[in-house]
């Protein structure tokens, strides 16, 4: 018997599973209150009084009526009148999401969280629990038992392929996907659905007459690296369904995003104070929608000529990945710890207490119902300009001046203008 097993295992490489939970916090709520929700139209978001929210995750039962992450609840119930609108509540989502990786981590301890409903597992040494399949079988059924959840599984020799894999079929699909079918499978794909390619590069990868993962597997390696330097070779890899990472267990998200400048002279007028701090949030607040996570805590460093430093920091009511909220956050913990016209020798802003956008995004509509929405998608217009045009495609009249904080865009000189203090634990680029 643990023959058969052991031959259902490789003898080299490994056994990777993708686990992902369907509607995660809808079926949270379903699983609780299965008497109110099951199987009807419902959706999680906040502002639910104002119907001016946004939808962050909905039902399959809601998906079948046209309802769509990132509607408005004033769309969405346009669209569906009997669409049941669901408070967020994150205690009873961490519950959840510990309960299933729980279960994960009794079939092996190599359990890398990638976010709050969703996991990859090695489960190369997890041979006495069966075959790859009946683990993964046995999975989805506990999930479903155990916790009411339904999920998603990718049963492959590498995370990528696993990723792919779970997202083949949902809700409660088991996909198996093997290095051999990637060709039949993957290959008359665009390339925007293999995972690690975005819209902006399938669009370049377009106008070299590249639009299939098949081109992209066909493609000489030396013409990816020209255009696209060493992610080149990782694409000519993925394409090929090639993928070296392997499952961290110990992975962490940064704990903090900061940028520091060492000004050439010191400053002392408010209005120059100002406007470094304005290109320090900027750019942090950039580097923090990149990574879509939020953060509640912004932190500001200033430093003396005599190199004495202070750092003062303010948490706010609920996270935020606003530009506008960390520039006037940091403007007033200048205001409020620094005495005005005193000379200042080096300025950093620095965010922490990070969590997911997945997981922090309802708390977003706490703000401004009205603007809200039009602030997110002016935030979002200006990142994609400058995804494609450069730091430097839009700029307001406050970034502008003499001082290497306006050069904090410039990813090639910023090295040398804009330097990183380890010994106060910025990360930096």
């Amino acid at each position: 018997m643990m023959s058969n097993v052991n031959r259902q295992y490789p003898a080299k490489g490994r056994v990777i599973i993708h686990l992902d939970m369907n509607a995660f916090y809808c079926s949270v709520h379903e699983a609780e209150e299965p008497e109110k929700y099951k199987n009807r139209a419902t959706a999680v978001s906040g502002s639910i009084e104002q119907r001016k929210g946004i939808l962050v995750t909905c039902s399959y039962a809601a998906r079948k009526k046209g309802i769509r992450t990132g509607m408005t609840v004033r769309q969405a119930l346009k669209l569906c009148p009997e669409l049941i609108l669901i408070k967020p509540d994150f205690d009873l989502y961490r519950k959840y999401s510990h309960g299933f990786m729980a279960i994960a981590r009794q079939y092996t301890p190599l359990v890398e969280s990638v976010s709050i409903d969703e996991c990859y597992m090695d489960i190369t040494g997890s041979k006495m629990f069966g075959s790859p399949l009946e683990i993964a079988e046995k999975l989805q059924q506990r999930i479903q038992t155990e916790w009411s959840l339904p999920c998603s599984i990718g049963l492959a020799p590498n995370k990528l392929l696993a990723k792919m894999a779970s997202d083949m079929k949902k809700p409660n699909g088991l996909t198996i996907l093997r290095i051999r079918d990637v060709k039949d499978v993957l290959w008359d794909r665009s390339c925007d659905t293999l995972f690690g390619i975005g819209k902006k590069t399938a669009e370049k990868l377009g106008k070299l007459n590249i639009r299939t993962i098949g081109q992209l597997a066909g493609t000489d390696e030396a013409v990816l690296i020209k255009h696209f330097g060493i992610v080149g070779s990782w694409m000519k890899l993925a394409a090929h369904g090639i993928d070296h990472a392997e499952v961290n267990p110990h992975r962490e998200r940064n704990k903090s995003i900061g940028h520091t400048t060492t000004l050439p002279n010191d400053i002392t007028a408010r209005e120059d104070v100002y406007r470094v701090l304005l290109n320090l949030a900027d750019q942090t607040g950039r580097r923090l929608r990149r990574q879509k996570l939020v953060a509640a805590t912004i932190q500001i460093t200033i430093r003396k000529p005599d190199m004495t430093t202070i750092a003062r920091s303010n948490t706010l009511e609920a996270p935020t990945q606003s530009t506008d909220d960390f520039y006037r956050e940091a403007c007033k913990l200048y205001d409020r710890h620094w005495r005005n016209g005193e000379p200042i020798r080096l300025l950093g802003v620095t965010l922490q207490n990070l969590t997911l956008l997945d997981e922090s995004a309802l708390q977003l509509d706490l703000f401004s119902y009205e603007q809200q929405p039009r602030k997110e998608a002016l935030t979002k217009a200006v990142d994609q300009l400058r995804d494609k045009f450069g730091e430097g495609a839009v700029l307001t009249a406050g970034m502008l001046g003499d001082d290497p904080s306006t050069l904090i865009r410039n990813k090639r000189i910023r090295g040398t203008s804009l330097q990183k203090d380890d010994s106060l634990l910025y990360i930096d680029e």
